[in-house]
């Protein structure tokens, strides 16, 4: 009879670890990708992520390699996409972080580089 009521309450754990891990908006991709090297400066940054965003409470920023933000101050978002514009900046290391609030009530954040130039 335990054997019985141990198989029972396994998936019962299981179903709760997989709906708790899927309940925050992660990062899935970004461009410029994480890590990557580009030639130029872009002239926006675009995150995708694995839930629907709420834009009032979901923000990007991006600085350059002196610490300097080089993004305009107006992240847009659309479903699970949130993008912002950046002002024209030279080669060196840009630093991207971001806040997001999913629409699950959810919040997360992060951060990455990517390199221009060089």
């Amino acid at each position: 009879m335990r054997i019985s009521s141990v198989f029972g309450v396994i998936p019962l754990l299981l179903l709760l670890a997989v709906g708790e891990a899927s309940a925050h908006a992660m990062l899935d991709h970004a461009e410029p990708r994480v890590g990557n090297k580009v030639a130029t400066a872009p002239r926006e940054v675009t995150l995708w992520f694995t839930q629907k965003l709420e834009p009032a409470f979901s923000t990007i920023t991006v600085t350059d390699s002196t610490g300097k933000r080089v993004d305009t101050g107006k992240t847009r978002v659309s479903g699970s996409q949130m993008s912002i514009s950046l002002r024209p900046g030279g080669s060196g290391t840009y630093r991207v972080k971001w806040h997001v609030l999913s629409t699950d009530t959810h919040t997360t954040d992060g951060r990455f580089t990517f390199q221009v130039g060089q």
